[in-house]
C-alpha cells in the first residue's frame, strides 16, 4: 500500500495517538509490561534504534502483532475495542489467574492455554503450549520459573515447579518437577543437559 494514500496515512495517524495515549495511561509506570518491552526488542533483535521505551512499545505495537496481544493481556481487557488495529486472532488463551512477571515474550501463540499458580519473568513460549492443572483441579497447577524457554506444541500439567533458567525442547510433556539450570526433552521429559551458571 502506498505511503501516500489517504485512508493508509489516517489509519496510521490515528495508531499513533491510540499509542500515545496508551503509553501514557497503562505503560509508562507498569514495570512488567516496560519489562515486557525491553525483553521483547532485544530476543526479536530489532534492529530499529529506539531509546526511549515509548518508542519501543510503538514500534513493538505497529510491527508486532504478537507484543500487542501480550499487551492487551496485560491490560486485563480494558481496551478491547482496539485490539483489532494491532493484532490477530491468535486462539490463545492466558487465565487472568495466572501471575506471569515482566518480560513476557511469546511467539506464535496460536493453539496456547496457560493456567498456572505463577510464571516468573522472561518467559518465552511458542505455538501449541499447554500450562494446566491436573484432574481438573485449580489446586493443582504449574509454577514456573524465571528465565524459561519453551519450544512448540509442549505440554506442562499439574502440581509441579519448573527451575530457573530451564529450556523445554518442543514437543516435551513434562509432568514432574524440572531443577534449574536444565534443559529438558521427551515424553515424559527428563533433563539432558545442566548448564553451567
Amino acid at each position: 500500500m502506498s505511503l501516500f494514500n489517504p485512508i493508509f496515512l489516517l489509519k496510521h495517524s490515528l495508531k499513533k495517538l491510540i499509542l500515545y495515549i496508551f503509553f501514557k495511561k497503562h505503560v509508562k509506570f507498569n514495570e512488567n509490561i516496560i519489562a515486557d518491552i525491553n525483553h521483547t526488542y532485544k530476543v526479536r533483535g530489532c534492529r530499529a534504534k529506539h531509546e526511549s521505551v515509548q518508542k519501543k512499545f510503538e514500534h513493538l505495537m505497529i510491527h508486532y502483532p504478537t507484543f500487542a496481544f501480550v499487551f492487551f493481556w496485560r491490560t486485563k481487557k480494558k481496551i478491547t475495542y482496539f485490539n483489532r488495529l494491532f493484532t490477530s486472532n491468535y486462539e490463545c488463551k492466558i487465565f487472568r489467574s495466572t501471575k506471569i512477571d515482566g518480560g513476557l515474550v511469546c511467539f506464535h501463540p496460536f493453539s496456547t492455554v496457560i493456567n498456572a499458580k505463577a510464571i516468573g519473568e522472561n518467559f518465552e513460549f511458542r505455538n501449541g503450549l499447554t500450562v494446566g492443572n491436573k484432574f481438573n483441579d485449580n489446586n493443582l497447577l504449574p509454577v514456573i520459573g524465571n528465565n524459561v524457554t519453551v519450544g512448540a506444541n509442549v505440554c506442562i500439567i499439574g502440581d509441579i515447579c519448573i527451575g530457573d533458567n530451564v529450556t523445554i525442547g518442543a514437543g516435551s510433556v513434562v509432568v514432574k518437577s524440572v531443577p534449574s539450570n536444565s534443559v529438558i526433552v521427551g515424553n515424559p521429559a527428563r533433563v539432558i543437559k545442566t548448564l553451567e551458571m
